[in-house]
């Protein structure tokens, strides 16, 4: 049984590059003149326990049936047929920060023709800013697409993990010494001056870590904190960042705090998950719903943390009591307000964009639910990681479909043909469909519930990308349809005599 994984694509998109990463060596040249690698290039790799040949090939410059200007050219391309033959999966590399050329799409081709298991590697994804560029490769009609970062050693794991369960054979079992220690999940801690930021923080890991200070504006850069935990015997790594209070910017004094703050917002693009800290005490105010803003913009999951909650519930309390002292006996309440319940209608009122989110009321004084954050975080994680089941995801959303078109001007019925995941930061979900223009914001949004409704996904973004397709591409279920069309015509055609 064949244990081959090839690389192959275009010119110049990174596969000895790839190679060498995977293979922990220099074997094959690396340079960015096309065309480096002629040869076959053979190396054997073990990875986590599992051994497999790795072959490396020449990028392939010619279309099928097209005649190659040189002989060097055409054997190149005939050590390519040869290397994917033998192969039992095939990693297709191709070039996230160029994006998808014609010449991708005819790779494409010919690889589909082979009927070999198909790995898309998007490469040079250096950071996960890169990874929803992988979006439009979903059009070459491969479902498992990988935005990796050969030159770093970025996304490997989650590619040979499924390149290695499609290979024959049993998987190796991994001992705990084999398995990958899991990166610190990397939580950015935001939010305006003085709200608690570093208290949270001192609270969390208990110990005075972060400068604490009443006076607003302390933090000036973003502090990483990390820390461990351990959970029903396991440890757990998170990295804390401590981020500068963002403020309006007319408020932005001098040229520390403009750098103060270009950091914080740096801090929410690379951190994995947000806590947004609110002040209980101040309520809602502008410059919470402009921070809210800048995490949807990065697409980050998010924890609204509303601190400060023993002043808010104390304050709330001496308001009911003057209430009652000074109002006619017959129009006194029987009860106090639910505090919880009234801040939280604030909070779905002023930020309903972090509707998704879920609020946690807390006190880094006196230690209010401070438990319950990192319970949190650990659930809204797990939401982001999960992946959808292809079958399931376009089941959910046919019915979603079916049971609510979107307005049309023109009178056009939405047609649905398929829909697949292409990343977990943020949720992101590819729809082909006949035409786009019935996407509204509206509509997206209704969508987006349903997929919350059927999967979760809770404090987590979800986006929807919608792509049309040519009409000629048959939408999901039309066999079946066909099929019900055809019995039809039968039973009302006249037997003849």
């Amino acid at each position: 049984m064949s244990q081959i994984i090839a690389i192959v694509g275009r010119p110049n998109v990174g596969k000895s590059a790839l190679f060498n990463r995977l293979a922990g060596r220099r074997i094959a040249i690396v340079h960015d003149q096309p065309g480096v690698t002629r040869d076959r290039v053979t190396a054997e790799v073990e990875w986590r326990g599992r051994p497999f040949t790795l072959v490396d090939t020449g990028g392939i410059g010619l279309r099928p049936g097209e005649k190659a200007p040189d002989i060097l050219t055409e054997a190149t391309r005939q050590q390519v047929e040869l290397a994917v033959a033998s192969a039992a999966v095939i990693f297709f590399v191709v070039d996230v920060r160029e994006g998808l050329v014609p010449l991708d799409e005819e790779v494409a081709e010919w690889l589909r023709a082979s009927g070999k298991p198909v790995l898309v590697v998007a490469n040079k994804a250096d950071t996960p800013e890169w990874d929803s560029q992988i979006v439009e490769f979903a059009e070459l009609g491969f479902e498992r697409i990988f935005p990796v970062s050969a030159e770093h050693g970025r996304g490997l794991e989650p590619l040979m993990r499924t390149a290695l369960a499609l290979l024959p054979g049993p998987a190796p079992v991994e001992s705990p010494e084999e398995t990958s220690t899991p990166q610190p999940l990397k939580l950015a801690v935001v939010g305006r001056p003085n709200v608690g930021k570093s208290s949270l923080i001192n609270a969390l890991i208990g110990s005075a870590r972060v400068i604490v200070s009443p006076i607003p504006g302390t933090t000036r850069d973003a502090v990483d904190v990390p820390f461990e935990i351990e959970v029903e015997g396991r440890k757990e790594s998170y990295i804390l960042i401590d981020t500068a209070g963002l403020r309006k910017h007319r408020r932005r004094a001098d040229a520390i705090e403009f750098f103060s703050i270009t950091r914080a917002e740096a801090s929410i693009r690379r951190a994995d998950l947000v806590l947004f800290v609110l002040d209980a005490e101040a309520g809602i105010v502008e410059q919470d719903k402009k921070i809210g803003g800048l995490i949807v913009e990065a697409g980050k999951p998010c924890v609204l943390l509303v601190n400060k909650w023993d002043l808010f519930h104390e304050t709330v309390q001496k308001e009911w009591a003057k209430r009652q002292a000074g109002g006619p006996r017959g129009k006194r309440e029987e009860r106090p307000p639910d505090p919880l319940q009234l801040f939280g209608s604030w909070v779905r009122e002023k930020l309903f964009f972090l509707d998704y989110a879920p609020v946690l009321f807390t006190s880094a004084v006196t230690g209010f639910q401070l438990d319950r954050v990192l319970e949190a975080v650990r659930y809204v994680a797990a939401q982001m990681r999960q992946t959808v089941p292809t079958a399931l995801l376009n089941r959910t959303l046919h019915e979603a479909v079916e049971r609510r078109q979107p307005v049309s001007k023109q009178g056009h019925r939405l047609k649905f043909f398929y829909a697949t995941q292409i990343s977990h930061t943020p949720p992101t979900f590819l729809m082909f469909v006949n035409r786009d223009e019935g996407f509204s914001e509206p509509y997206k949004k209704y969508l987006v519930g349903e997929l919350r409704k059927a999967f979760g996904f809770e404090g987590c973004p979800i986006v929807l990308v919608p792509r049309p397709r040519p009409q000629t591409i048959p939408p999901i279920r039309s066999d079946k349809s066909d099929r019900r069309a055809r019995a039809e015509s039968g039973r009302r055609k006249k037997p003849e005599p």
